[in-house]
């Protein structure tokens, strides 16, 4: 159980990296596993590139998600752990039948 959360754990220092360098196109969110979001983000931020109104949503955006990392971070983690246990839950409860 804890080899695939390693696997598949998330990095806050690696999502914040993302999110310095490559915000913008929603980078962060592809790397945490958002990518509804981050998708409607790089077409907002692209649109933007030719009028000033998306920029400033996708800015706002950004500085929101700033504060968000943690949480998602957190969830995916979570979300992981919670995906594992139930994996064991069946294996026990296949080879106890």
């Amino acid at each position: 159980m804890s080899k695939k959360l390693l696997i598949t754990q998330k990095s806050t220092g690696v999502a914040y990296l993302l999110w310095f360098f490559l915000g913008g196109f929603g980078g962060h969110r592809f790397y945490l596993g958002k990518t509804g979001t981050a998708a409607l983000q790089l077409i907002i931020f692209v649109i933007g590139c030719f009028t000033l109104v998306p920029l400033i949503i996708t800015g706002i955006w950004l500085l929101v998600d700033a504060f968000l990392i943690p949480g998602i971070v957190r969830e995916h983690t979570e979300n992981v752990r919670r995906q594992a246990r139930l994996e064991v839950a069946l294996i026990d409860r296949t080879t106890a039948i």
